[in-house]
């Protein structure tokens, strides 16, 4: 009988499993060919191709704890979040208050966005009072008070009625959740800008060498553990242990262990874990995900390009809500610019449902002609493009998600939940919980083995 089984290797299954190496620990990951989930990186020389998870928590994080703790290295993340393609125009420089006089639109629309951007800076000051870590409390507290914020009403609802130039102006940022405006809570859509405008905590980090070095690492520590092509089918609890059933090649399988760690996607997790609580099954039925549709891009251009001062370039009216110029960090580094590059496209919500059953070669070639029509010749330097789907690309909070929480994070006896969904800051929020999926499942080891002495 194993100690613990961690099912699902991604980055909240791979982060308890680190925590858990010393223990006799089993992981099953459903695909087949590679670990790491939504985490997936190759490098290319200096350069990394990049389809999922980019940005990571840095100072006081967990994040930066198994950074530490694995080896790996982290950087921050050269360049703008805040540049943007619109109506034919490119700006990564200045302050984002003068974008509306910059780029090519109707006085009336200028107007427009400028009365909606008073309101949602008032409302992003408010956010990061309200978020704000405070001495002595939980970071469960904290997270819960994010959730809390404006969490009644849509983004779009909290925008109002506004023309489509304000829109475009506006809703990239929120869709970047993988949710459109009209599904989104205000808070969350508010707590993007935040972000972007680096007003209070973000993700301001990258993982050095690419972020599959970082869950490739981890995989290589616990190797021996890992069984890849293993779906789970079901986890049923018994008095003193748990019973995993899966399918690998076809043959049915069937594991028991101590305690489990379930760190899948919530519809997953509501699949396979038959005998939790029937509220915490209803909380995790009502989860909702976007989807994932990024493309990545390598380039061999000789000189400057006029993206360099730019991470986050924001794309209204494309294939994709936003180009993510990962280059940079080989260029952020270095005082001579670097021959070559790579590009990073991401189609969430439902520009992602729209390519979702598309062809890669199609999707390539939609992706493209939008980067060549942003920056003219862009086509003509790529020399490698690859596009990776998530159908589970990243939940996001809905209006009524917060009062989901207590029951998602309610004590269990042996089955312990970990993943993206249990919070809202995505790479972070991941590790985090594998953590503390991690230290529930070795406390009740413990607490066992101290029984049996006894």
């Amino acid at each position: 009988m194993k100690d613990v089984v961690i099912v699902g290797g991604g980055l909240a299954g791979l982060s308890a499993a680190w925590r858990l190496r010393d223990w006799d620990i089993a992981l099953l990951e459903a695909d087949e060919t590679r670990i790491g989930g939504r985490v997936h990186s190759e490098s290319r020389g200096p350069y990394v191709l990049n389809w999922g998870g980019h940005m990571y928590a840095g100072s006081g994080s967990s994040t930066e704890q198994l950074v530490h703790e694995t080896g790996s290295h982290s950087m921050t993340i050269p360049g703008s979040l805040q540049a943007m393609a619109m109506n034919g125009k490119f700006l990564s420089t200045g302050p984002i208050q003068t974008y509306p006089f910059r780029i090519p639109m109707k006085q009336r629309d200028r107007l427009a966005i400028l009365r909606s951007g008073a309101k949602l800076s008032l409302d992003v000051f408010r956010y990061a009072a309200a978020v704000r870590t405070r001495k002595g409390e939980l970071p469960e507290q904290r997270q819960q008070r994010v959730f809390d914020f404006e969490n009644g009403r849509t983004f779009a609802e909290y925008m109002g009625r506004i023309p489509k130039a304000a829109k475009d102006f506006y809703f990239p940022v929120v869709m970047r959740s993988t949710a459109d405006p009209d599904q989104i809570a205000a808070g969350a859509g508010i707590g993007y800008f935040s972000l972007i405008w680096n007003i209070g905590e973000g993700l301001g980090n990258a993982i050095v060498g690419g972020a599959s070095t970082l869950t490739e690492g981890i995989a290589q520590t616990i190797s021996d553990s890992i069984e890849l092509g293993a779906a789970a089918d079901e986890v049923v609890q018994h008095a003193d242990h748990v019973v995993v059933r899966y399918t690998k090649g076809g043959t049915a399988h069937e594991l028991k262990a101590r305690t489990v760690v379930m760190a899948t996607p919530a519809p997953i997790t509501h699949r396979v874990a038959v005998d939790l609580p029937e509220d915490l099954r209803d909380a995790l039925s009502k989860i909702e995900y976007g989807p994932h549709v990024a493309g990545a891009f390598l380039t061999n251009e000789e000189g400057p390009m006029p993206y360099d001062s730019a991470y986050g370039i924001a794309t209204p009216n494309r294939s994709f809500t936003v180009a993510l110029n990962h280059g940079n960090l080989v260029h952020g580094k270095t005082s001579v610019r670097r021959p070559g590059g790579s590009m990073m496209t991401f189609s969430p919500a439902s520009l992602g449902r729209r390519l979702f059953d598309k062809p890669e070669e199609e999707i390539i070639d939609i992706h493209l002609k939008d980067l060549d029509e942003i920056f003219p010749g862009f086509k003509r330097i790529v020399t490698e493009a690859h596009i990776e789907k998530f159908e589970f690309g990243s939940p996001f909070c809905f209006p009524g998600r917060s009062r989901l929480q207590p029951t998602l994070t309610q004590p269990t006896d042996r089955v312990f939940l970990a993943g993206d969904f249990l919070g809202t800051l995505y790479t972070e929020t991941a590790i985090s919980s594998g953590f503390t999926a991690a230290q529930r499942a070795r406390s009740a080891l413990t607490a066992e083995s101290d029984a049996s002495y006894a």
